[in-house]
């Protein structure tokens, strides 16, 4: 069977996929019943665990507090049992080492007894320590090969849930992941960290208000909406580089994409909301808590974000959703797709994520709450957001950098490169006010009358949003754009949480400085004022309201000296700086080899990513689109030669066999142009990033460009590959 009938028969199989043969029975269980279920939860350790052990792990599990080792066999005690009574067979620590993805390694409850029969045990030292392969991981050089050791270790402030697979449930243990020297191999490690470092500097500052009080813990909270795609799953196994690269390596653009701004927030498709109900549905159990689902711009692409949540949790949570997302799709005979730009010429995937700082008692820090410009607190934190993004605008860029960002960031609604601040009019109208030296006002967004009497006046925002800003306020929180769909938050937010937590203890050092051990009202006010004046006239370069999509703004950050890293290779730089090291071993976040291991890695998978997907292309490019064009190139040799046959005069089809002749020639000599570059590579890793930025990926452009006028041109029965009408629409 040719491609052609392949592909045509991927189309056929669409069409007659029906929904209620593959519709999957529910029960009626409430939400509320089902939410949390599959989640080893406070509300279960209470009711399991004595109290005296329940509250140790309340507190390292809220607060942060050391966990107490004597407690650990009681707590695994618990947890098995309660494992065995939802039908869990087995367990496994749960980690995310720095492949993107996570890592799991499942060991039965079951050990023989000695005397030829088995018994049940789990111990509290399996539940706190466990001891994977650390080899087979990336390590950026801290472990050879040969080194084989490495531990996970219990995470307790994030839940342990159940993981339901066809025929197993298997109990996963969030772990971290470190080597037998104790280096950080994962994300949540440098996380975890970050977030201490932070919520010790946070303290400082409340402190200094007076307003501690009860509180115990400051915790950066997260809500990321990931956006992703889907396809049929057919198109998915007839594209070879969708299921090598996850994106499409070739297509022509279609008469119609998402000119028409029809599918953003349009009717979801019956059987995309039936896999999404489904998705929900499992994430309730695991205690994800999802709320918004709607079409994304794109056709073909769809988002789901949860309500906010404390950091680390969150990331873990975003692992658990894009797993679950992955693992639900194929019941549908869809396929879901992260990656950042999919598809070219229409909107890329992103995760944004939503971020802020929240006390244990409840309280937001990035409220402003009513009349802001009196909101000292408030404002203190708020210009400390602004200080840590101007000063280290190149390390969040790094945060987010990728070879599947490198094609997402810059245009459709995706934020451009330069990292700058949007605060909207009422923040920035405050700012300017503390430049001045004094805030007197408020600005507010009053109501806005719709001119019908049946329509109720509704409050208006005190200021708009801005979709091109890399790092946006929005009402009380902070909204990160940049992030990949394909990502893990976990290192961004590290990023995040360590570049904040510098920045307030710089501030609580100089306010304490000023205020002494008895502040007056009078005092810590112009203590607190000289410092966000001083702020705002050294940081206000970063904070830009206007279009970040124009060439305009381009120039007038090169002006300001913002840092403009382009692609992967040139952002990742920041993180082989001094600035970068101490920063990071200043607060306990990273050790130096643990950074250079990371910038290590993130290249090493640059190029590998790149490299990858040039040779699918040669792959692609050799075995099916040069046969189809040449069979196209017979077919309108034949047409030429029955005309000059039959003695009639076709100068339109003789032009275009030439015009063709020369697309097949120009395509031989592409693919050819690719395989010498592709080869090219030394020892250097940062110049082999280089040579694969320089020379590879413009080689695979020129291989695109000519691949895609082919596809305009081939007989349609001919085409080999389904196109991106077929795959955006047909559903």
């Amino acid at each position: 069977m040719n491609r052609s009938t392949a592909r045509h028969d991927a189309i056929a199989a669409v069409i007659s996929w029906n929904a209620e043969d593959h519709r999957l029975a529910h029960d009626a269980e409430r939400a509320e019943d089902l939410f949390g279920r599959d989640v080893f939860s406070e509300r279960v350790m209470r009711q399991r665990l004595p109290k005296e052990v329940f509250r140790a792990v309340q507190r390292t599990m809220r607060r942060g507090e050391p966990l107490d080792p004597s407690i650990a066999d009681t707590v695994a005690n618990a947890m098995k049992d309660w494992a065995l009574e939802n039908g869990a067979t087995h367990y496994s620590h749960w980690f995310q080492p720095l492949t993107g993805t996570t890592a799991e390694k499942h060991d039965a409850f079951i050990a023989p007894d000695g005397q030829g029969g088995a018994i049940v045990e789990f111990s509290g030292e399996q539940l706190v320590q466990g001891e994977p392969d650390a080899s087979s991981f990336p390590s950026g050089g801290v472990r050879a090969t040969f080194e084989a050791r490495g531990y996970t270790a219990w995470d307790a402030t994030s839940p342990v849930f159940l993981l339901r697979g066809a025929n197993t449930v298997t109990l996963c243990i969030p772990t971290a992941f470190v080597s037998w020297k104790g280096d950080s191999l994962d994300y949540k490690t440098p996380l975890l960290r970050s977030i201490d470092a932070l919520s010790h500097q946070a303290l400082r500052i409340l402190r200094i208000f007076g307003a501690a009080g009860d509180v115990v813990r400051v915790t950066p909270t997260v809500g990321p909406e990931q956006e992703y795609f889907l396809i049929d799953r057919n198109f998915f196994f007839a594209r070879p580089d969708l299921l090598t690269c996850d994106r499409s390596l070739f297509g022509a653009k279609p008469a119609k994409d998402q000119q028409l701004e029809d599918h953003y927030f349009g009717a979801i498709p019956a059987r995309i909301l039936a896999f999404m109900a489904e998705a929900e549905r499992e994430l309730y159990a695991l205690g994800v808590p999802v709320r918004t689902r709607h079409n994304e711009v794109s056709p073909g692409q769809f988002e789901i974000a949860p309500i906010f949540e404390h950091c680390n949790v969150a990331a873990d949570h975003q692992m658990v959703l894009m797993e679950a997302l992955t693992r639900i799709a194929p019941r549908y005979g869809l396929h879901c797709i992260m990656h950042e730009k999919p598809f070219a010429g229409v909107n890329g995937s992103g995760k944004h994520n939503n971020w802020s700082m929240s006390t244990d008692t409840g309280v937001n820090l990035l409220d402003p709450r009513d009349d802001t410009h009196t909101n000292m607190q408030f404002l203190v934190f708020l210009c400390a957001v602004i200080r840590a993004v101007d000063r280290h605008a190149d390390l969040l860029r790094a945060s987010v950098a990728g070879a599947g960002n490198d094609h997402r960031l810059g245009a459709n609604e995706a934020p451009p490169a330069i990292v700058s601040i949007y605060l909207g009019e009422m923040l920035t109208d405050i700012v300017n006010q503390l430049e001045q030296g004094s805030s007197t006002g408020t600005k507010k967004g009053g109501r806005m009358d719709l001119g019908a009497r049946s329509l109720p006046q509704i409050p208006r925002h005190s200021g708009d949003r801005n979709r091109t800003s890399p790092f946006a306020f929005t009402g009380n929180k902070f909204e990160f754009r940049a992030v990949g769909a394909s990502q893990s938050i976990a290192w961004p937010n590290t990023v995040l949480n360590t570049i904040v937590a510098e920045s307030l203890d710089e501030l609580a050092t100089e306010l304490e400085e000023a205020v002494g051990q008895d502040p007056t009202p009078a005092k810590l006010q112009g203590a607190v004022r000289a410092a966000l004046k001083r702020i705002v006239k050294e940081h206000r370069r970063v904070l830009f309201d206007g279009d970040g999509y124009t060439e305009e703004w381009r120039k007038e950050a090169e002006a300001r000296g913002l840092p403009h890293a382009r692609e992967t290779v040139e952002a990742l730089a920041a993180l082989k700086t001094k600035k970068a090291a101490d920063l990071f071993k200043r607060y306990s976040v990273l050790t130096r080899t643990e950074l250079e291991a990371r910038a290590a890695i993130f290249l090493e998978r640059y190029i590998k990513q790149v490299t990858i997907e040039a040779n699918v292309m040669i792959s692609m490019a050799r075995r099916q689109i040069l046969p189809a064009a040449l069979r196209h190139q017979r077919e309108l040799g034949e047409a030429v030669a029955a005309c000059d046959a039959a003695g009639v005069e076709s100068p339109a089809a003789r032009n275009e066999l030439e015009v063709f002749v020369q697309l097949v020639e120009r395509l031989q000599r592409t693919i050819e142009a690719l395989g010498t570059r592709v080869d090219r590579h030394g020892s250097d890793l940062r110049r082999h990033a280089e040579q694969v930025r320089d020379e590879v990926r413009p080689a695979m452009a020129d291989l695109r460009e000519v691949v895609d006028e082919l596809e305009r041109r081939v007989a349609d029965d001919l085409w080999p590959l389904p196109t991106y009408r077929e795959m955006l629409f047909v559903k």
